[in-house]
């Protein structure tokens, strides 16, 4: 027997008899040095004088235990293996080989694959990582997050699962869609609060549904406010302090999750033969995430709920809002379509003032102003403006001045007209030689202030 397949009791045994062999001490002093009594102290020396190194080996060793299973279970457990569970990993494999009837330790199963060749070790680099302490309080931080995979397998297309994991006791709520959205994150939330309350806060990544990316607006500058996204815009409306996650590993216990998720959902919906998102919706409420937490959810550290009740507006809360400035009609423009404001809230005077615009989920437009919701209807096409009436080319020019004008008074702004009718009507006697007195075709008007001044020159004609 060679040294490297003894233990090392049965090495340290080798060494002091060795010593017996050489005589340098007795074997009564062996078995004090051995740990063990005289007599079998002897047994083991007459085993090492007759076999050699070979005799301290147990002779147990290299033969089947008495608690080893049976061939004939063995290869029915494989067989069933292979031909049920090829792609599962020994503890998943082990639970629904219970469900079945054949009850085996998930070690042994690991075991016996890796002995089979139906499983190989894979050894995966490790990159150093801060530990971060639980949450103590069941509520106080969920981690939200939506996992792209092929969950049905080809059986139809790609769909995304959005998960909530509770950061305390690892309770999870679940739901299919077609894609992430604000929809998607917004229902996903709904159910959590339904099931447990309002959580104190939400850990996502920093995707577009929950960053935004654009600049702030110079409102939002003066008012000190970052710019926020429709969901930002609920969990502040709501209380819920929303944490942008800076890598996946920062939320790793919804990315965990997530591979559970892709490890055990997917084989489920395979074994039950699920093909579409509402029966797999209806199977994740029913059997899948209350057996999920019955497993794997664990005590908080303290026993205290910190979920906030349910708010009455939650439905208009998560929802899509845009503020619109109403017209001097009372008209609203929204997204191609317009409202008219009921005459009712006459006494707001709310022309000119900024009013949200909100949709619901359901498709449902509400209209509010300072809280209040306003009364509205919607108008078939865009109101059109009252046509202005024509104007005549001769009344667009400035109309001639009247008799007892101003400018009538320095024979401005008379025209050509004017003056050829004063010439007609009276003409004036011409001055004799020398005179100083200047002759004026405004001799028989009654004498004004400005006669002494100078008059304008006479206009061309």
């Amino acid at each position: 027997m060679e040294i490297l397949k003894m233990s090392l009791k049965e090495r340290k045994r080798m060494v002091v008899m060795a010593e017996v062999k050489a005589k340098k001490m007795s074997v009564r002093e062996a078995a004090v040095i051995m740990g063990m009594g005289y007599r079998q102290a002897k047994r083991v020396w007459q085993r090492y004088r007759e076999l050699g190194e070979a005799g301290l080996v147990h002779r147990a060793r290299g033969k089947p235990g008495v608690r080893r299973r049976a061939e004939a279970e063995r290869a029915q457990i494989l067989a069933r293996f292979g031909v049920r569970y090829l792609d599962f990993g020994p503890t998943l494999a082990a639970e629904y080989l219970r469900k079945d009837g054949l009850k085996v330790n998930h070690e042994t199963l690991r075991r016996w694959l890796l002995e089979e060749g139906l499983r190989t070790v894979r050894r995966r680099g490790q990159q150093h990582r801060q530990w971060r302490e639980r949450r103590a309080c069941f509520g106080e931080l969920v981690q939200l997050d939506g996992s792209h995979h092929d969950w049905f397998e080809g059986r139809r297309g790609k769909a995304v699962l959005m998960v909530m994991v509770d950061d305390a006791t690892n309770r999870t709520h679940a739901h299919f869609f077609e894609e992430e959205t604000t929809r998607a994150s917004y229902d996903t939330l709904e159910g959590w609060v339904r099931h447990w309350g309002l959580p104190q806060a939400l850990y996502v990544d920093r995707d577009s549904i929950y960053r935004c990316e654009r600049l702030a607006t110079v409102s939002e500058q003066v008012a000190a406010q970052e710019p926020q996204t429709q969901f930002g815009r609920a969990m502040k409306q709501l209380g819920v302090d929303l944490i942008l996650a800076h890598s996946p590993q920062a939320k790793g216990r919804v990315e965990r999750r997530n591979g559970l998720l892709q490890d055990r959902l997917v084989k489920a919906l395979r074994l039950e033969g699920i093909e579409d998102l509402g029966a797999a919706n209806a199977y994740l409420g029913r059997q899948f995430l209350n057996q999920l937490n019955r497993q794997f959810v664990v005590p908080a550290a303290s026993p205290a709920d910190v979920h906030g009740a349910s708010p009455r507006n939650l439905d208009a809360v998560l929802s899509w809002e845009e503020s619109r400035v109403v017209q001097r009609d009372w008209t609203v423009a929204w997204r191609g379509r317009w409202f008219q404001i009921c005459r009712s809230h006459e006494a707001r005077s709310l022309a000119g003032k900024s009013i949200i615009v909100r949709e619901l989920r359901s498709g449902k437009v509400q209209l509010s102003h300072r809280g209040e919701t306003l009364r509205w209807r919607e108008l078939p096409a865009r109101p059109e403006a009252p046509a202005k009436a024509p104007v005549a080319l001769a009344q667009s020019i400035a109309s001639v001045p009247l008799a007892h004008h101003p400018w009538r008074q320095f024979g401005a702004a008379t025209g050509r007209a004017y003056w050829e009718r004063e010439q007609a009507s009276a003409a004036p006697p011409r001055p004799a030689a020398g005179s100083s007195v200047r002759s004026s075709l405004r001799s028989d008007l009654t004498a004004s202030p400005a006669a002494g001044r100078k008059q304008p020159p006479k206009p061309n004609p």
